[in-house]
């Protein structure tokens, strides 16, 4: 028997602070409205009632950075939009997480020249990349779980 057994009522729940903290945290991610390109339609899909982005708790996109702390960055970024990729990036209040959705802001897609940036990763850190072009709703599902689960794994007071 343990020491905290039988000390409570039923209706007591016990779990730890990062437990709770990253439950609501990832239960309620906020999106902000952000497209470049084809995979913006994309994106704009997955929020439709046949792929329901809201039963992950992804909902809300927001239309400006204070307000939303996931920026899906879905399609080319060109070297003219990096520097407000940038800025909309340090607008967002922490912790604030980046999916690069499709090839074009992953690693620049079928656009090896001088005006397209080669991974959006250069300019803000991203969390989960998602493949293809332009990938399918399902795959930006799959993203939102996978940093679902990383989220999942932070922890409230740095170590």
């Amino acid at each position: 028997m343990g020491l905290a057994e039988h000390k409570f009522e039923e209706n007591i729940l016990t779990t730890t602070v990062d437990g709770v903290v990253n439950w609501a945290r990832k239960s309620a991610i906020w999106p902000m409205t952000f497209g470049l390109a084809c995979c913006a339609i994309e994106m704009i899909v997955t929020t439709c009632s046949r792929f329901d982005m809201a039963r992950y708790g992804a909902e809300v996109f927001r239309a400006t950075p204070r307000q939303a702390d996931l920026m899906i960055v879905a399609g080319t970024v060109t070297l003219k939009m990096a520097p407000i990729i940038k800025r909309l990036y340090d607008q967002m209040p922490d912790p604030k997480w980046v999916i690069s959705m499709g090839s074009c802001s992953t690693c620049g897609g079928p656009y090896p020249t001088y005006s397209v940036l080669q991974g959006v990763d250069r300019i803000v850190p991203v969390d989960v990349s998602v493949p293809g072009c332009p990938p399918r709703p399902e795959a930006l599902l799959y993203g939102v779980l996978r940093l679902q689960d990383k989220i999942d794994e932070m922890h409230v007071l740095r170590k």
